[in-house]
């Protein structure tokens, strides 16, 4: 009725599947590609930043589009 003893030798049952490590391992590589892109700047002028005018108000394709529509 006892169980037999565990030998350095066997594995886990609940083992991570390798899928997830590799889609895991790709993330991580992913967020930090991002990270030093944003850091350098090699990325370019990208945020909430870039949709505005040099006054502070945003500007909106929709109303632009209309203005030229008017004239």
């Amino acid at each position: 009725m006892s169980q037999p003893p565990v030998g350095p030798d066997r594995r886990s049952t609940t083992e991570t599947p390798r899928w997830v490590k590799v889609f895991g391992i790709i993330a991580i590589v992913l967020i930090l590609l991002l990270v030093i892109l944003q850091l350098t700047g090699i990325g370019g002028d990208h945020g909430p930043g870039q949709h505005t005018v040099p006054g502070g108000s945003i500007l909106l394709p929709s109303v632009a589009h209309a203005d030229v529509q008017q004239s």
